[in-house]
Parts: C-alpha cells; sequence; structure tokens
C-alpha cells in the first residue's frame, strides 16, 4: 500500500482555497488540479510501504507527536514550484510555524530506523493545488504569474492530528484516505 503522514485540512479551508483558485482552473493550464476534498499537508511520503509495517509506523508517529500540543498555523499566499516559466507544482502557502517544523522533523527522525530515508532537502511546508501534467510546454504557462498575483485567501488551521494516511492511484487521480488519525495534545 501507498501511504504517507499528514495533516489533514477543515472542509472550510479547502472549500475556500478551492474557490480563490476558480480562476486558475478556468486558465485551461496544463495542470492536473488536487480535488478539493483532497488537499492536506504531507509532512512525510513513505511510498509503497508492506501493510505489515503499519503497526510499526503508528508507533514511531506515537512517538513522533508525544506530548505535542496543538497549534495554529497559517494559510495564505499561492506559488509555485520551481518557477513560473515551468512549474511542477501550483500550492498554497502555510505559515513555517516553529511546532510543525519541529513535528515534521520528529516525524523523519522517528520513522528513519524503519527504512524510511529522510528527505533531502529542507522543509517548505505548502499545499499541493496542483501538478504540471507530463507534456506541458514552457509556452503553456503565459499569464500565470499574472494570475497568481489576482488571488487571494488566508485563513487559519489548527493542527490536532498527524494522520496516517493511504493514497490509491486511479485514472481521474488519487483517492486518499485516513488510515489512523493521532491526536495531538489540547
Amino acid at each position: 500500500m501507498r501511504l504517507f503522514v499528514a495533516v489533514n485540512l477543515p472542509e472550510s479551508v479547502r472549500r475556500g482555497l478551492y474557490q480563490a483558485t476558480e480562476p486558475l482552473r478556468r486558465a485551461d493550464l496544463p495542470v492536473k488540479w488536487v480535488k478539493a476534498d483532497a488537499v492536506h499537508l504531507t509532512l512525510k511520503f513513505l511510498g509503497d510501504v508492506d501493510p505489515a509495517q503499519e503497526p510499526d509506523i503508528n508507533q514511531a508517529l506515537e512517538r513522533a507527536l508525544a506530548g505535542t500540543r496543538t497549534f495554529t498555523v497559517g494559510v495564505s499566499g499561492f506559488g509555485v514550484f520551481p518557477d513560473a516559466r515551468r512549474p511542477r507544482v501550483v500550492w498554497a502557502g502555510v505559515e513555517p510555524h516553529p511546532s510543525l517544523e519541529l513535528l515534521q522533523d520528529a516525524v523523519e527522525r522517528f520513522l528513519t530506523p524503519l527504512g524510511f530515508e529522510p528527505e533531502g532537502r529542507a522543509f517548505r511546508p505548502h499545499l499541493t493545488l496542483g501538478r504540471a501534467e507530463r507534456d506541458a510546454k514552457a509556452g503553456d504557462w503565459r499569464g500565470l504569474e499574472d494570475l497568481m498575483v489576482g488571488l487571494a485567501f488566508e485563513d487559519s488551521v489548527i493542527v490536532e492530528s498527524l494522520d496516517l494516511m493511504e493514497s490509491t492511484l486511479q485514472p481521474s487521480g488519487a483517492v486518499y484516505r485516513c488510515r489512523t488519525a493521532h491526536r495531538l495534545v489540547a
């Protein structure tokens, strides 16, 4: 099974992001958009995992968040990775809150002994809204920067749980299911 560790968002935030980015979806850009109900904050992608490993993963996540209190992060702004001339990912920004960074670091540390390699690049919290289609060309992105400047969204999310998620790939896009929710201390 294909797993990842995430912070899921309230429906109101997902719906607000979807409404705010309507101009991008109408622009006929070569993007495979994430469904509104699937937008989440990934802390660690695990990939294909043997189901027998799931209990150990859940124990590691419990240890990673031991004593961590709920906290609030801001969601605002939009951008792309790596740049607007040839983007691969369209995203919404997430405040780089110290508690979020500590939580992501703990997830990395506690999952490493289970064979999950640490991420090779710095953690940049974001919400993936869409991914460029494979056959997208540089000229397909004209006007993207202007469209993004006109977008506005600002909200906050209370981080209350760390979720072990399963991703099932389908022709219409990935379908996500929460396998285990690990609660933070209120």
